[in-house]
């Protein structure tokens, strides 16, 4: 099958967040079962090009229409860690992705926008035809309304398209221009059916475009699929999601075994499996000399998370104290975009300077993250919504037992080592509902509470969460399955 898999983001060239693994790692799964695959990005000046090989000109002088002119674009062709990678890199003005960032930009709507038709020109001029157009969030809804409306006409109707959310918190809200400014037809499109948003009778949806318009709607991960059609985390959408509800489905995330392994992971100072789980006090050891915390009988709490509301900023601080009261260590990695947030926990890395017990790292080291996850026992992710999460899948895989919230696919992943009606040999977590320091520390208490009484069944979590399978082998079939389902 020819898929081609079209996204703002794919690790580890140009990553925001969890999409970029995404796309990594479903279009290697899928390039391994014996598909042609191929990413289309856009030719970011911020891209990792130092992880990109044999970067050429494969396409010049492609006239992209914007407004009532045409913009040239040239395409390029590299590989990135062995996937067949190709850049939109547009001559003009505008420096659409001149920008030293992915996204923050005032018009990001703009941006994606023309980057969408540019895709599909390129895939018209170039004679591509795949089987499978693979598009992902927002910044890509646009991409099955074109090819509806315009491109099935010029000789592309033999592409399906299978749309994935990420994170509908993000859907692209924008006015009538972007379709001007792509020649499609306003009246048609600005309709309750169509494209018209649900809560602004004057503004254009990207997403729900996209929704409408594929042959097949994805999310991350069953539990948020329910969530966004029925709770108000679908932030509008519900309406759309449950109308489309025969072409929509969650599947869940896998996360990369050959870069999150602890078995191989050249980034920790010891390596090893569960079966050698003992190896893995080393790494904590090494983790309390590179943040300056004491070599001492303590439980190590974690987190590694993007510092925002979503994620749950004022049960994080919360989790600080929390654990530093109840006899444990705790380091943090992570970054806050929001003043006020990034603020505060300034103020805490200065209150805990110089302690023992407790470092704060703000900002993101791929290195030191790896180590966290080698070095800890606990890992605390307390999310107001999460669609899918990797960081308790990562954070299993290397023994170390989640505390988290139970939604989205925290739900789908975490197992309450209590309370879950699994076997006890698939239990690999603790899990609370309510978004309060009560439900945080309901299921935080539990998990320190084991570490000091009982070892052997601490250990047990441990080794059930390494050997869960959160490969991308599962959802690589799923999604095959997909494929051939909008094709047939």
């Amino acid at each position: 099958m020819h898929i081609v898999m079209v996204s703002s983001e794919c690790a580890p060239i140009a990553k925001a967040g969890g999409l970029g693994d995404f796309v990594q790692g479903l279009s290697r799964e899928l390039a391994i079962r014996g598909n042609s695959v191929e990413i289309i990005l856009p030719k970011y000046d911020c891209l990792r090009y130092d992880r990109i090989w044999g970067m050429h000109t494969v396409y010049r002088d492609l006239w992209v229409p914007f407004y009532d002119i045409a913009i040239r674009c040239n395409v390029e062709y590299g590989e990135a860690d062995g996937l067949k990678c190709f850049f939109i890199d547009p001559h003009s003005q505008h420096g659409f992705f001149n920008r030293g960032t992915i996204y923050g930009d005032a018009d990001d709507n703009d941006r994606f926008a023309f980057f969408s038709r540019a895709v599909m020109e390129f895939l018209l001029k170039s004679g591509k035809r795949p089987d499978l157009i693979h598009c992902n969030d927002w910044q890509t809804g646009l991409i099955p309304v074109l090819l509806f409306e315009v491109y099935t006409g010029l000789g592309m109707g033999h592409s399906r398209v299978c749309y994935s959310l990420h994170n509908v918190g993000h859907q692209g809200w924008t006015g009538p221009h972007i379709l001007h400014m792509n020649r499609l037809d306003v009246g048609r499109l600005m309709t309750p059916e169509r494209m018209l948003s649900p809560s602004n009778p004057h503004e254009v949806n990207l997403m729900k475009g996209g929704i409408v318009f594929s042959n097949f709607v994805t999310t991350v991960s069953p539990r948020y699929a329910w969530e966004i059609q029925h709770t108000d985390q679908g932030m509008g959408l519900q309406g759309v999601l449950q109308t489309h509800d025969r072409k929509f489905g969650g599947v869940l995330n896998g996360i990369d075994y050959s870069t999150w392994n602890p078995e191989i992971d050249p980034l920790i100072p010891a390596n090893y499996t569960v079966d050698s789980l003992p190896t893995k006090a080393l790494n904590k050891v090494a983790l309390r000399q590179r943040v300056g915390l004491t070599d001492v009988f303590k439980p190590l709490v974690a987190v590694v998370s993007r510092l925002d509301k979503q994620k749950g900023v004022e049960l994080i601080r919360h989790a600080i104290y929390y654990s530093l009261a109840q006899g444990c260590q705790f380091v943090l990695l992570g970054s806050a975009p929001d003043p006020a947030v990034n603020a505060e926990f300034w103020r805490i890395k200065h209150e805990m300077e110089g302690s023992p017990d407790c470092h704060l790292e703000l900002g993101y080291n791929e290195e030191l993250a790896h180590l966290i996850y080698a070095g800890s026992d606990i890992i605390v992710i307390p999310s107001v919504y999460e669609p899918c999460g990797l960081t308790q899948m990562i954070a299993m895989k290397y023994g170390c037992v989640p505390v988290a919230r139970r939604v989205g696919g925290l739900a789908d992943t975490v197992f309450d080592a209590n309370y879950s009606e699994r076997p006890f040999e698939q239990r690999n977590g603790y899990v609370f509902d309510d978004l309060t320091y009560d439900g945080l520390e309901s299921a935080l208490s539990r998990a320190i509470g084991l570490w000091y009484r009982f070892p052997e069944y601490f250990r047990q979590l441990r080794s059930n969460g390494m050997r869960q399978d959160n490969s991308w082998n599962h959802p690589g079939q799923h999604y095959i399955d997909i494929y051939n389902h909008i094709r047939a």
